[in-house]
């Protein structure tokens, strides 16, 4: 991307509704799990951005396509006089749900909010130096040096209303990992195209539609009323749309596919998903807590490393554990992101003599036992694959203990740093490496490195991930990703297993593409007559 030396206008790209509803449409929308939260700022996870994307919305929002859109920003740019200013206009005549005006105000406070150290957001906002307001209507966003992909970050980094955080004591985020409960976690005041009707955390949150939202006459604004159900159990949510119960289900199972592809007034959209699936391993402490060798840590050795990637079959998991719908790599991005090469795409095939022939070389010929931790209710069939894993650990003497919950008690032994070998998923809403890196590459800091579960910390490849924020050169700024690759697959941090394919079920009457990012932005959903 080629930063740009003017403000320039940015065409919107949502469609007028081209049909037209005789009644109101209430939409019964189900997944596997629920929205960890309604603070906007808590937690950066797939399905509590989903939820957030309908009350709250973003300066740039992506559409149905993932391509970013104009939102509470009509256009963006970098300034004609700083090239390390981005210079925002702001959309005129947006409400809050409550009626308060939006304005730059609420758009400072809000990433000021959302760079705060209990926030899972402030990776994507490190290179930020001051948010500073410019009459009502006008942002600045400086940055430490020129950053050519700013805007990209922003598509998640929701607006919230100064007054009501304020009035309800939710200046800063609410700590997840502790627990911590505050009005914002529970409560929502956005300007999107949903107002939150009633919430209850695991079993059904309800939302209307805004009938003063800014975007009526912009998109289809079909649906009326959203009754969202987390449906954990994999056959209950089935058997929740083929009874007519649900409307919409994000997850069916591949097991499910062609009976739900083949049932009387359904069908199955499906699409290649912006994420990976992978697991991560402690290689950095000297010793581990979740193992049985004592005074060691079996992950520090490379070849132990080498060995577990040569036991985990990747083709195997595909036939049999994702019936063919997920595709095999050997490295943790998809191929949507910039720094993405078919080089770094090719994964070794399972060997398990030499796999074996590793683990003596590295002095564990005799295996050793460890534990894994792994969500039951976030991906396709996560649970299944970890039970692959156990089996294929198996092979070359590693006893692995899994360990199978909720992704609300998963995640933060993850970002809390007590899990030396687990199973996570990473979606690059930016598309591009960086992202990945400030999450998962960089030393745990302050302002990065927040799932950096492997504890793999290396200051030279600190200052390279650190440069790409600022570097304009783009043919450098690439190399520069292409040399933190490399370092990582060396190193092997991680096992990557596959990129999701995602699978939507719905009824035949609802026209409704598969977004990339697994999002649905029910806004653009249109029915049929």
């Amino acid at each position: 991307m080629k930063s740009r030396s003017m403000i320039v206008s940015v065409a919107a790209a949502a469609l007028l509704a081209t049909t037209t509803l005789a009644t109101a449409e209430t939409l019964n929308w189900a997944r596997a799990g629920d929205s960890l939260t309604l603070d906007p700022h808590s937690q950066n996870e797939g399905p509590t951005h989903a939820l957030a994307q309908q009350i709250y919305e973003p300066l740039i929002s992506p559409d149905m396509e993932a391509k970013p859109i104009p939102s509470l920003a009509t256009s963006w740019g970098v300034s004609a006089d700083n090239p390390n200013v981005w210079v925002f206009k702001l959309r005129e005549g947006v409400k809050f749900h409550d009626g308060a005006d939006m304005t730059a105000e609420d758009v400072v406070f809000s990433f000021n909010r959302a760079k705060h150290e209990s926030s899972d957001m402030k990776e994507l906002l490190v290179t930020i130096k001051e948010v500073r307001a410019d009459g009502d209507y006008t942002v600045e966003i400086e940055t430490d040096g020129p950053n050519p992909i700013l805007p990209n970050n922003l598509t998640n980094l929701f607006i919230m209303d100064k007054g009501w955080a304020e009035a309800n004591d939710v200046v800063v985020p609410a700590e997840f990992d502790d627990g911590e409960e505050t009005f914002a976690v529970r409560n929502a005041n956005g300007t999107g195209p949903f107002v939150l009707e009633s919430r209850e955390p695991d079993t059904k949150t309800v939302l209307k539609r805004n009938d003063n939202y800014w975007g009526i006459g912009q998109f289809p604004m079909e649906v009326t009323q959203i009754n969202y159900t987390p449906i954990q159990n994999a056959a209950t949510r089935v058997a929740a749309l083929l009874s007519g119960e649900v409307d919409l289900i994000q997850d069916v199972p591949v097991q499910d596919l062609s009976r739900v592809a083949n049932a009387d007034g359904l069908k199955v959209e499906n699409a290649a998903q912006n994420r990976t699936i992978f697991f991560g391993i402690n290689s950095a402490d000297d010793d581990l807590t979740n193992d049985n060798v004592e005074g060691k840590n079996p992950f520090k050795d490379l070849k132990v490393r080498q060995a577990m990637s040569l036991a985990l079959d990747r083709d195997a998991i595909k036939q049999v554990v994702m019936r063919g719908q997920s595709a095999p790599t050997g490295v943790i991005i998809p191929p949507f992101v910039n720094g993405w090469t078919e080089a770094l795409d090719a994964y070794p095939k399972a060997d398990v003599a030499k796999a074996q022939a590793l683990m003596a070389e590295a002095g564990y010929g005799d295996g050793f036992e460890i534990t894994l931790h792994c969500p039951n209710d976030r991906y396709v069939n996560d649970e299944a694959i970890c039970q692959a894993m156990v089996g294929m650990m198996a092979k070359i003497g590693i006893d692995v203990n899994l360990v199978a919950q909720t992704k609300a008690n998963h995640f933060p032994l993850i970002s809390g740093k007590t899990t030396d070998f687990y199973l996570l998923g990473w979606g690059v809403p930016t598309f591009d490496s960086e992202y990945v890196f400030n999450f998962l590459v960089h030393s745990t800091t302050d302002d990065r490195g927040s799932w950096n579960g492997t504890r793999f910390s290396n200051g030279d490849v600190d200052a390279m991930i650190q440069s790409l924020g600022s570097d304009t050169n783009i043919a450098n700024r690439d190399a520069t990703i292409g040399k933190i690759w490399k370092v990582v697959q060396d190193e092997q941090l991680y096992l990557p297993i596959h990129n999701q394919v995602l699978n939507w079920g719905m009824k035949d009457g609802i026209t409704f593409p598969v977004q990339p990012e697994d999002q649905p932005h029910f806004k653009f959903m249109t029915f049929g007559k």
